[in-house]
């Protein structure tokens, strides 16, 4: 959920968040750069600049996911604040980020994608540059299977087992736009550089009813009582998030929270987070994306487009972990929000 990752980069006190890329994704490009600009009203830094970046993939069109998310991408809640910015309108959102990654010292800046792949592969493609100057990328996205880990992967009525989320063999990202993952992936630069964080990985880390009560009151508020309107809006996210996993995909433990894991790797790399992720002492891969057919609603013609397939071979660079502290990063979860709970209070 993009919003939780939002929350984590913006108030982790050893993150800065410099700025913030859309794309068309769970909703439209209009909606995704709309929500992006409420979350961080509702988090208290309407200042950080967002750009809207790719409406639709690299030669698809856009495909998006009501039946997940709501038709606005962010459905679930009424206390969700109209953006007190709007979006950076004078200049283009893959120059942006080249910029603003340039700016930094090199070696130390990451980039965190947690939607379609698009903005990220026009930048390492357009400016190749970028890719020596950073310190990481770390993606959200893809889907393994085959036992790559022992999370619940879901099952949709009708369809028995499976692994993607999208479809029976892909997750949402991903398939978006296949062609932009696969260029990302296969960036001999970039590439060792890389950490994906797939479902099978994030769906280890289940927004149970005790996770939901502990954000949504905190570790200090024994009587359970007051809980803020920022603390009420995530929760109403996540009741949203966890009817409609218990009812798409039948995990009824609660949802697993997608997007700031991938934040909280950054975290694990400079160890700034206390947080241990296993990657198998080094296990490295390289991944390859199935593009050979088109989007459809139907399996027979879509085929497996979208999958991440795995080699493991000589050389092979990309980092996939196969879990991690998953009550401390529930910690650094609610650490944040007291963090942008007290910020919010100090502004009032």
């Amino acid at each position: 959920m993009d919003a939780f990752a939002i929350l984590l980069a913006a108030h982790h006190p050893r993150l800065e968040l410099v700025g913030v890329s859309t794309v068309h994704g769970n909703a439209s490009l209009a909606n995704t750069t709309a929500n992006a600009g409420s979350i961080l009203t509702a988090l208290g830094v309407p200042r950080i600049p967002y750009y809207a970046g790719a409406a639709k993939p690299f030669c698809r069109e856009a495909v998006h996911a009501p039946n997940i998310h709501g038709a606005t991408g962010l459905d679930g809640t009424k206390l969700l604040p109209q953006a007190s910015f709007p979006p950076v309108k004078d200049g283009n959102a893959v120059l942006a980020m080249r910029e603003t990654l340039m700016a930094q010292t090199a070696g130390t800046a990451w980039l965190v994608a947690t939607g379609g792949l698009t903005n990220v592969a026009l930048l390492f493609a357009t400016f190749p540059e970028v890719a020596e100057h950073i310190a990481g990328l770390s993606i959200m996205g893809g889907a393994i299977g085959d036992e790559f880990t022992d999370a619940p992967m879901g099952r949709v009525r009708g369809e028995g087992q499976r692994f993607g989320n999208h479809t029976p063999w892909a997750e949402f990202n991903i398939y978006c736009d296949p062609e932009a993952a696969q260029s990302v992936f296969s960036n001999p630069v970039l590439a060792p550089k890389t950490t994906l964080i797939p479902l099978d990985v994030t769906h280890k880390v289940l927004a149970t009813k005790a996770v939901q009560e502990k954000l949504l009151y905190g570790t200090s508020n024994s009587g359970k009582k007051g809980a803020s309107t920022l603390r009420r809006m995530f929760h109403d996210l996540l009741v949203f998030f966890a009817h409609t996993y218990a009812d798409v995909f039948g995990i009824s433990k609660g949802p697993p929270l997608h997007d700031p894991i991938a934040v909280a790797v950054v975290l694990f790399d400079n160890g700034a987070g206390n947080i241990a992720f296993d990657d198998g002492d080094g296990e490295r891969f390289n991944i390859d994306i199935v593009t050979n057919r088109p989007h459809s609603d139907q399996d027979i013609e879509r085929g497996q487009v979208g999958r991440t397939c795995l080699r493991e071979a000589k050389g092979a660079r990309v980092r996939i972990p196969r879990g991690l502290e998953v009550g401390r990063f529930w910690d650094i979860v609610e650490e944040c929000l007291q963090r942008a709970d007290d910020l919010l209070a100090s502004t009032n």
